[in-house]
């Protein structure tokens, strides 16, 4: 099936590596040009390079997210090297560690919203202000299964949770304007360097029993799974998709 992205401007927000650089690259199969962004100048450039290798036109920015400089930055340079920007993924994000709410310090919780939340706020809003003057455009907030149901760290629920309301609201506010939103929530995803990854090696038979218990699949998923479904939502396949929150978990997740 032909998704329709080839030739769009394409903005990926945390895309060095994982669900980030899978959608990277899934745009860039479909045709899109893409604009990687991290904060690590050489696991970007590596990610570029990899992209560029496969035929892929591709471009990277090193920002921080979690300011206000590095947001505008991400969405500026995409509309100067492509000139406009037609999608923009905010998948910048992480736990950070996040606990339970009476242990998580008020310098945490800071910092878990401004990488999860804030960023997303701020780089739709860049980016809105180019997609209303020419014809609309498609944002996807990357949410998780832990934004949508009870999940043990409480500064990441509440940042994903409101990143699914915030693209119901989006959606609503911004249609007018042929703007559509949505938020995806992937389940627990492995990819080697991530954070499963990582318990995984460190406690092999507790993540082994956590695969068993919680996941119906009996695995994790992949960041490529993540990134098909992803592309298909921004695409105009999926023109009549606005506001939804669109679980990616295989069945992970316990609501409705």
């Amino acid at each position: 099936m032909d998704l329709g992205l080839t030739g769009m401007s394409v903005l990926v927000t945390g895309s060095s590596r994982g669900i980030g650089l899978a959608t990277a690259r899934s745009f860039g199969l479909e045709g899109a040009r893409v604009m990687l962004s991290g904060r690590t100048p050489a696991t970007l450039e590596s990610a570029r390079a990899s992209l560029e290798r496969e035929g892929i036109a591709v471009a990277s920015v090193v920002v921080d997210l979690a300011t206000t400089e590095g947001t505008s930055l991400a969405v500026a340079r995409t509309i100067e090297t492509f000139g406009g920007i037609d999608v923009l993924v905010n998948n910048a994000g992480g736990s950070l560690g996040s606990g339970a709410f009476d242990t998580v310090s008020e310098a945490h919780w800071s910092e878990v919203l401004a990488l999860n939340l804030d960023a997303a706020v701020r780089c739709s809003r860049h980016a809105v202000a180019w997609m209303k003057t020419h014809g609309g455009g498609t944002i996807v907030h990357v949410g998780s299964v832990y934004g949508r149901e009870y999940g043990p760290s409480a500064a990441y629920v509440a940042a994903k949770g409101a990143l699914v309301a915030l693209a119901k609201e989006m959606a609503v506010d911004l249609a007018k304007y042929g703007i559509r939103v949505n938020s995806v929530a992937p389940g627990s995803i492995l990819f080697e360097g991530g954070s499963w990854a990582r318990r995984r090696d460190a406690n092999p038979e507790v993540i082994a029993d956590m695969v068993k218990r919680e996941l119906p699949w009996g695995r994790f998923g992949t960041p490529e799974e993540v990134a098909n479904a992803l592309v298909f939502l921004c695409s105009p396949r999926a023109s009549w998709v606005a506001g939804a929150c669109l679980p990616i978990d295989g069945a992970q997740g316990r609501a409705l």
